[in-house]
């Protein structure tokens, strides 16, 4: 009963540190590009028209555009923790999650320096609204959005490994 528990709870915990992760994440790249927001993002998900503030806009798009992410994240974390010390699963796991975010964040920040490097509107093909008036910094976010994807990637295979040392420890 207990390691079903766990299980729920991590899935819980990975799906809330994931949401927050992508409001805190929007909050500062729409300080960088509010018209990524406005031109691209509300309308992709219908609240362009919601009557409310702009930056819980950018919150909700935040949160809808991660929690998805946490929910397989939270997945693949809880299945792990069943061979993990009962004792220690919540703490081995929850430190797993944060590896994922903090490697997250990092590309992220590397996605940004990219875009600034070698990214221009002559050598990209992505879609840029009709009406973008700063395409330099439109480009920058959808960079920082685009290595996120990558460094969850990376941040979950290095917190897997973190979580099967951590069995490997607790089976010799």
């Amino acid at each position: 009963m207990k390691q079903l528990l766990n299980f729920l709870l991590i899935i819980i915990i990975s799906i809330l540190f994931a949401g927050i992760y992508g409001i805190l994440h929007d909050q500062i790249t729409f300080t960088i590009s509010p018209e990524y927001y406005i031109l691209l993002k509300f309308p992709q998900f219908g609240i362009e028209n919601l009557e409310i503030n702009t930056r819980i806009k950018v919150s909700i798009v935040g949160f809808l555009a991660t929690w998805w992410v946490g929910l397989i994240l939270g997945i693949v974390y809880a299945f792990i923790s069943l061979f993990l010390d009962p004792e220690k699963v919540l703490k081995v796991t929850i430190y797993s999650i944060l590896i994922n975010l903090f490697i997250t964040v990092i590309v992220g920040i590397l996605g940004y320096w990219f875009a600034i490097l070698f990214l221009s509107p002559e050598n990209i093909d992505w879609y840029i609204p009709a009406g973008t008036k700063d395409i330099r910094n439109y480009i920058n976010v959808g960079s920082i959005h685009n290595f996120g994807y990558i460094g969850g990637v990376i941040g979950l295979i290095a917190g897997v490994a973190y979580q099967i040392k951590k069995v490997k420890l607790y089976f010799k």
